[in-house]
């Protein structure tokens, strides 16, 4: 864990990493928000509801963020991403004055085209804030505890805050958390990109067609899709599961997406020792295996905790899929191709959820929990044997490091 701080002593990183920390949380309040406000609109239909919003999120994300990275790519990234924020502020405390779901969706969808042009500008900064390769890789695994981390304070914090106000009020601090984040962007200096040469399509294109080319991102894609089978049941379903399967009151919502937070810090904190004794490729598969079985079991719970237990399992196979996936890409890439190669990776991954969401809500709503648990499942189990066949084990030290502008293909 030490090791992991070291980035932190850079005064740029820390506020940026503190504005990164606090926008997470505020988001993963309104997340858990969302899914209560849909019951609300919804009632016994809010999966569907809740999917819907979810995949305009990916929407948004998937289209809009390859975009903003190739037309912002001369802008100042500061006043990028204080605008950003500032934009994304004002239209989240608009949620709790909606009275229809369409309204829910545009404000969802304007939220998060904000979002899919801040986070993939955040993420191409940081290399150039650390300039040094050891630091970088550490940042990018602090990164990635911080989103496992919101993934468990967000849904305790939400727990305790449901007891004394109503859902509404998260909200309320997910939009101050917004204005929290510009101030501290505000704070710093952030230095300017180099410019890839070429025509606008080109730029945009750029890091997808650079990720599609290289076998071991290609695996990284399937495994990408494992993941998201996973996340989208445990994130559209768990308020079913809670309030209409089991009858529990809201805070149980939370504690349900808690549990899966709990199993993915859990793998985040044993993954920096384990990967000096098991290759990234062996791992992550070992992941996607516990997806496949994680959602299996999830298929035939009788009790709320028979789903923490599951979601728990769920949580521990989505760290260990998702975390070493900056040790790929880094090692696939050169100094000039990183931030493209991150934006592809998030693009492409959450393609993956555009997929996965409304499919976790729709068939929940059309066959059962039980069967929407089986299909997911199936859609994991095929991800991770066609991520085994294009990631060859000959490609197993997936995350030994390269020299700068010397990638491994």
């Amino acid at each position: 864990m030490p090791e992991l701080l070291t980035p932190l002593s850079d005064p740029v990183y820390r506020r940026l990493f503190s504005a990164q920390v606090v926008a997470l949380i505020g988001t993963g309040l309104s997340t858990i928000a969302l899914s209560l406000l849909a019951y609300d609109l919804a009632g016994d239909d809010a999966g569907v509801v809740v999917g819907i919003a979810l995949a305009l999120k990916m929407v948004a994300y998937v289209t809009i963020s390859p975009l903003v990275a190739s037309w912002a790519s001369g802008l100042s990234r500061r006043r990028l991403l204080i605008g950003l924020d500032l934009g994304r502020a004002p239209l989240v405390l608009l949620i709790p004055f909606v009275s229809s779901i369409w309204q829910v969706f545009v404000l969802i969808f304007l939220i998060n085209a904000c979002s899919a042009g801040f986070t993939p500008t955040f993420q191409a900064a940081i290399p150039d804030v650390l300039t040094d390769t050891r630091r970088y890789t550490e940042a990018l695994s602090l990164s990635r505890l911080a989103y496992e981390l919101e993934g468990l304070l967000s849904p305790l914090l939400a727990a305790s805050l449901l007891g004394v106000v109503g859902y509404s009020a998260l909200f309320v601090g997910n939009g101050l958390a917004f204005l929290a984040s510009a101030v501290l962007v505000f704070s710093t200096v952030i230095p300017q990109p180099k410019v890839r040469p070429g025509s606008q399509v080109r730029r945009v294109t750029h890091g997808i067609r650079l990720y599609l080319a290289t076998p071991r991102l290609r695996g990284l894609l399937a495994l990408n899709l494992a993941a998201a089978a996973a996340s989208a049941m445990v994130i559209v379903n768990t308020v079913i599961y809670a309030r209409e399967s089991f009858g529990l009151p809201d805070s149980a919502v939370a504690w349900g997406l808690g549990a899966a937070g709990a199993g993915s810090i859990l793998s985040a904190l044993v993954l920096p020792a384990l990967l000096k004794r098991i290759s990234d490729r062996t791992t992550m598969l070992f992941g996607g295996a516990m997806l496949v079985v994680g959602l299996l079991l999830a298929s035939a719970v009788a009790s709320f905790v028979a789903l923490v237990a599951c979601w728990l399992i769920l949580g521990i196979g989505l760290g260990l899929v998702q975390t070493p996936a900056g040790r790929l890409i880094q090692r696939s890439s050169g100094s000039v191709d990183r931030p493209a190669l991150f934006a592809a990776q998030f693009s492409l991954s959450h393609l993956c959820w555009l997929v996965t969401y409304p499919v976790a809500g729709l068939f929940g709503v059309w066959f059962g929990l039980d069967h929407t648990a089986l299909a997911l499942s199936f859609v994991a189990a095929t991800a991770s044997l066609v991520a085994a066949s294009l990631w060859t084990k000959s490609d197993e030290a997936g995350g030994s490091r390269q020299r700068e502008g010397n990638p491994e293909r």
